[in-house]
């Protein structure tokens, strides 16, 4: 587990200029030297700031709204349940980036190197998953500004945020589901993909992910 720079590991800096700048030399370079520790540190603490900068009492409204839907009271929201509130999202914004962190890197393993016969080990996957998560994770800084201005801690830019003509529906709520920040991530993963796997051609890693999720957003949008 140890994110020590070995000869011919790039530091973990210059391996997150790269992510950004040069994703193909990034994902060269941690393929051969898997190394995770450091990269998923940075997206957890980047997440984990991104959500302390948002007023808890967006966080309150929410289940606010939630609870009205269902028909339900909502609670009083006092102090302490305010700042419990903060406690929770940030711990648990933090926390879910490193389980979906390992999930989808287990889940890659088993699709391209078990079903698909790529060659590549969990390690390897899992290196390229946690630095290509650096970009959503980055941009959920940069978003804080819109999602207090909207209301909404959870806003995005999506495919959905340019489709204005769309009426409100099911099709609206799939492509306001396809974050750009992520299809940008899913294009280094298939970087990282092709490099494990020479034979795996860029284009046929990034459909497969895509496909991840674009059906996650078709299942998600079902109950919006």
């Amino acid at each position: 587990m140890s994110d020590n720079t070995t000869p011919g590991a790039p530091a973990l800096p210059r391996r997150l200029l790269d992510t950004l700048f040069s994703p193909g030399k990034m994902a060269e370079a941690v393929v051969r030297h898997p190394k995770w520790v450091g990269a998923l540190l940075v997206s957890m603490v980047l997440v984990a700031i991104s959500t302390a900068l948002i007023p808890p009492e967006m966080f309150a409204e929410v289940q606010r709204r939630a609870a009205l839907e269902r028909g339900m009271s909502p609670p009083p929201m006092s102090d302490d349940t305010l700042r419990l509130i903060r406690i929770f999202s940030v711990a648990g914004g933090a926390l879910a980036m490193a389980v979906i962190s390992f999930v989808m890197s287990g889940l890659y393993t088993l699709v391209f190197a078990f079903i698909l016969g790529d060659e590549g080990t969990y390690r390897q996957y899992l290196s390229v998953m946690v630095h290509a998560a650096v970009i959503p994770a980055l941009f959920s800084m940069a978003l804080v500004p819109l999602r207090i201005s909207t209301g909404d801690p959870q806003a995005t830019l999506s495919v959905g945020s340019f489709l204005v003509f769309l009426e409100p529906g099911y099709v609206l709520n799939v492509f306001r589901l396809l974050d750009l920040t992520q299809l940008w991530s899913s294009a280094v993963v298939a970087l990282g993909v092709h490099q494990i796997d020479r034979r795996r051609g860029f284009g046929s890693a990034f459909i497969i992910l895509f496909c991840f999720t674009l059906a996650v957003a078709l299942i998600i949008a079902r109950f919006l």
